[in-house]
């Protein structure tokens, strides 16, 4: 059996247009874009503005509003540590999820570690969703940032980033979003949603690995960052170093092929998701669905199965790829935070697996796929 990748929430396979588009910058446009005297220098620059443009366009934006990092990851710590460095007074406050990525929620405990009762964690329902009336009751007014995530990695969930944004506009609080999951599979536009600062990833939306951005507003005059990478000034002085021009314009093309075909994939994916949820509780009524089916991508879908540890099936799939949580922390044997949050046991959370579906998944992988666990389970268990 041919290998199944099954595993998109983690990374994507890259778009053949984007390697394309790559390759031809790697061969031709090879340049230093901070080299302002030369033709080689210019063209460097001018695909990287024209990425630029591409990134910006997916997310409603102007194009002085993205920066650009090596993902999300550098973009949520610059977004958080950087703005709480620069803007933290006495008994300044954050408010973060119980569900955010590693990626938020370390930056927060290392803020938290130097500066006790500085982070405020507010929970979410049984489904994944944020409570906008216990989120209103966690601000007060020393609040200076409201962090949270546009769609769950692990179980899919949509917030409701809106609501969210209006609530922070009303309240004068910065409102950063980590977008790594929804971008490029969800629309989202920054200026409906009052969102200051978003974080992007490129290898999330079939683009290269080793490149992301951060969206800032510009019309709000309230943001003022410290950088974390200082020698250079490139990126309006925010993050320093020669920029990776291929990388950047890998990134560029696969924002404007998912701008373009964003819908599209969105309901041939819904499809497989629906096959493979209805094919694998039809067979086993007894697992159990993690995450609301109603606000969710349609690339997600995330399982226990109590009578058998994750790792069991993930180990017995051989040539399917799954993961059984965040691939950041999969390699732990703690139960995932996540799944705790929305009231899973240990037993629960331990028995679960995420299924990532993307764009180059076909109807005959999900059928394998959903025969291959319901066999496993009925063998083990």
């Amino acid at each position: 059996m041919n290998e199944i990748f099954l595993d998109n929430n983690s990374t994507t396979k890259a778009d053949s247009r984007v390697i394309k588009e790559m390759i031809h910058c790697f061969e031709n446009n090879y340049g230093n874009a901070s080299s302002s005297y030369h033709i080689f220098g210019w063209n460097a620059k001018s695909e990287i503005e024209l990425a630029r443009e591409k990134v910006a366009k997916l997310i409603h934006a102007n194009n002085d509003e993205i920066i650009f990092t090596s993902g999300a990851t550098e973009a949520n710590n610059l977004a958080i540590n950087g703005y709480f460095t620069k803007n933290k007074i006495k008994e300044s406050n954050i408010i973060t999820s119980n569900i955010e990525h590693k990626a938020v929620l370390d930056v927060c405990m290392k803020i938290q570690s130097n500066y006790p009762k500085s982070i405020y964690f507010t929970k979410v329902n049984n489904l994944g969703i944020i409570n906008l009336e216990t989120l209103k009751k966690n601000i007060n007014k020393n609040t200076i940032m409201v962090s949270i995530m546009h769609v769950n990695n692990e179980i899919g969930v949509i917030q409701p980033i809106e609501e969210i944004g209006e609530l922070c506009k009303k309240n004068n609080i910065i409102f950063h979003v980590d977008a790594a999951q929804s971008a490029g599979k969800i629309d989202i536009n920054v200026k409906n949603m009052n969102i200051d600062l978003l974080s992007l990833s490129s290898h999330k939306m079939y683009g290269p690995k080793g490149i992301g951005a951060l969206y800032i507003n510009k019309n709000s005059k309230r943001i003022d960052l410290e950088p974390l990478i200082v020698g250079g000034g490139q990126e309006q002085n925010l993050r320093a170093g020669t920029l990776p021009t291929e990388l950047i314009v890998g990134f560029g093309k696969a924002c404007e092929i998912n701008k373009n075909e964003m819908k599209k994939n969105e309901k041939n994916i819904l499809h497989l998701r629906t096959l493979i949820t209805d094919t694998i509780t039809n067979s086993i009524p007894n697992c159990i669905i993690n995450g609301t089916l109603k606000n969710r991508i349609a690339g997600n879908i995330n399982f226990s199965f109590p009578m058998l540890n994750g790792m069991t099936i993930i180990n017995s799939l051989h040539n399917i790829a799954v993961s059984n949580g965040s691939a950041c922390t999969s390699s732990t044997s703690k139960p995932s935070h996540v799944l705790l949050a929305i009231g899973r046991n240990r037993k629960e959370a331990l028995s679960s697996i995420r299924i990532g579906i993307g764009k180059y998944n076909t109807k005959q992988e999900i059928i394998k796929t959903a025969q291959t666990i319901i066999e496993v389970i009925k063998k083990k268990s």
